[in-house]
């Protein structure tokens, strides 16, 4: 395994915003991620994971079958694409206290990657939204740190950096109730969304400005 060279110092930083919406919460979140990026200066690639319930199971839910054929154009997320990225912000909904299997199903293809050294030292940082206050946000963030601490992944998380931080009052990760769906994220999720973003950013462009002096 080796550690993958930065790019130059001069070049856009390459970021990749994964992830898995049901009803629509984080795809949101996600959507102003990736929005905040490309204001930011960067090249982004906003992809989707792989939708792994049975046809019935989505249509029992009426927001998430409406969500499920909404979003049918956006581009399914590839391992390539995290091979490509510099950042990589992943979201996720809860699953009792977890990310969705679907999320989880989609890390568990980058085996190949990790085992080449692909995803050292990548930038990386997670979101969630959940159903009722205190309804799994942390252990979920928490969760999908695990993966990025095996990758060798760099954690970037928001912290209390930033003013919005303290409205939305997780350093984890920027959070949303959505009250199962019903609630879209508002400004001051949009603003902590947009922070995170940027933050990771700004960490991808000092590591980067650091191995370019370095050689």
């Amino acid at each position: 395994m080796h550690s993958p060279q930065n790019p130059p110092s001069n070049t856009a930083v390459k970021v990749a915003v994964v992830y898995y919406s049901a009803t629509g919460s984080v795809r949101a979140l996600a959507a102003a991620a990736a929005e905040a990026a490309e204001a930011d200066g960067a090249q982004v690639r906003l992809r989707k994971v792989q939708e792994l319930a049975p046809a019935h199971a989505i249509a029992s839910n009426q927001q998430w079958s409406d969500h499920h054929a909404a979003t049918a154009h956006i581009n399914e997320a590839t391992v390539d694409d995290l091979d490509w990225a510099d950042v990589i912000l992943l979201g996720s909904p809860t699953r009792f206290g977890l990310p969705a299997a679907q999320l989880k199903q989609f890390l568990d293809l980058t085996g190949g990657l990790w085992a080449r050294g692909g995803l050292i030292d990548k930038v990386c940082s997670a979101f969630t939204s959940t159903g009722t206050v205190h309804g799994g946000q942390e252990s979920t963030i928490l969760a999908i740190a695990n993966t990025f601490y095996h990758w060798g992944a760099i954690i970037v998380p928001p912290g209390y950096a930033d003013s919005a931080q303290y409205t939305i009052g997780n350093p984890y990760g920027t959070s949303h109730v959505s009250d199962n769906g019903r609630v879209p994220p508002g400004d001051a999720e949009l603003a902590a969304i947009a922070f995170q973003t940027r933050r990771a950013i700004r960490i991808a462009r000092s590591l980067h400005r650091t191995t370019s002096t370095d050689h």
